[in-house]
């Protein structure tokens, strides 16, 4: 099994990993508690993206490691603030969190500013935690390029699942790599410390793990290339209806991933103060949910998910634009 994740991951890279690299875990979660777990010590901090996935502050706080967030930029396709992550790093920086492609953004980074990311990295003289759980699912102008590649730059952590791509959430499977050619971060008090952390916590059921071969060496390119063109349907659509939803703006059609982050302006409905007040206001008259961009912080902001069948998809946006009809402040209309 961990043959078979090395040999994958090793398609993107211009060297091979070895599965002692690899480490199975219990969906990406797991790896995410493994990686903040085994880099805490006393006073350390880590620099996490804003909008984030959450799950990465928690896990920081419970190991007592102090968060501290960088900004991406929603009008450069939600790139890296490199000049921020510069002045939050200091001494007692373990990692830099990349999260590509982006959840909840949709996000898909160049190979030029990955390249940047892990130049800053190099400067700052920290790791990355590469987030690929959603791998290889691009469908804009941008194609996934493996953080790992520029680990010769810096470390690189490389965390992934089973789950998207291949499109069993259930399953709970994941992995957790260390993609470090000049060991700089490698050693045998590392791997050690990896392997008692994993061995304690436990892993994916066993039956799971002896079905990963086939699964990632079968799969034919036909399932993936109907992934793609399903969610960069939905993409468009979701673009082209909220162009007709005067308080919701997209600034940035989603590339990758299955997610896509619109903008609020609560200013021009009624009796909505905010975005947990709206997304709240929308489950209980439409049954749509949608997550507010408070959990993933970024404040009057929404994330819409689009990993449905293309008709729900169209239900729910017509159901998101009555209810913002509906709530429309008259004075702001006229």
């Amino acid at each position: 099994m961990n043959r078979a994740i090395a040999n994958y991951l090793s398609r993107d890279l211009p060297y091979d990993l070895s599965p002692e690299d690899v480490y199975v875990t219990a969906g990406c979660t797991q790896a995410i508690e493994i990686a903040v777990s085994i880099l805490a010590k006393p006073n350390s901090n880590i620099l996490l993206p804003r909008p984030g996935f959450p799950i990465y502050a928690l896990c920081a706080a419970f190991r007592n490691v102090e968060v501290r967030y960088y900004d991406l930029i929603p009008e450069k396709n939600w790139e890296v603030n490199l000049k921020a992550i510069e002045d939050l790093a200091d001494q007692n920086t373990v990692a830099i969190v990349v999260i590509n492609p982006g959840n909840p953004c949709g996000n898909v980074y160049s190979h030029e500013h990955l390249e940047k990311i892990a130049e800053t990295a190099k400067r700052v003289k920290t790791l990355i935690i590469a987030d690929e759980v959603y791998g290889h699912l691009a469908f804009g102008e941008n194609p996934f390029i493996s953080m790992g590649l520029f680990s010769s730059i810096a470390p690189i952590l490389t965390l992934g699942s089973l789950s998207k791509r291949w499109l069993v959430p259930g399953w709970r499977l994941g992995w957790f790599v260390i993609n470090d050619p000049n060991c700089i971060f490698k050693s045998p008090k590392i791997v050690e410390r990896i392997k008692k952390y994993c061995d304690m916590c436990g892993g994916p059921a066993t039956f799971i793990q002896a079905a990963v071969p086939k699964i990632i060496e079968s799969t034919k390119e036909d399932f993936f290339r109907n992934t793609l063109k399903m969610l960069k349907k939905n993409s468009d659509t979701c673009y082209e209806k909220i162009l007709d939803i005067p308080c919701i703006k997209c600034p940035y059609k989603s590339q990758g991933s299955m997610v896509v982050m619109v903008k609020l302006n609560s200013a021009l409905l009624q009796d909505i103060s905010d975005d947990i007040d709206f997304c709240f206001k929308l489950a209980k008259e439409e049954s749509v949910i949608l997550l507010p961009g408070t959990a993933v912080g970024l404040k009057n902001w929404l994330r819409i998910t689009f990993a449905v069948e293309p008709s729900f998809l169209e239900e729910g946006l017509r159901r998101l634009k009555s209810f913002c009809l509906r709530h429309s402040n008259p004075k702001t209309m006229s």
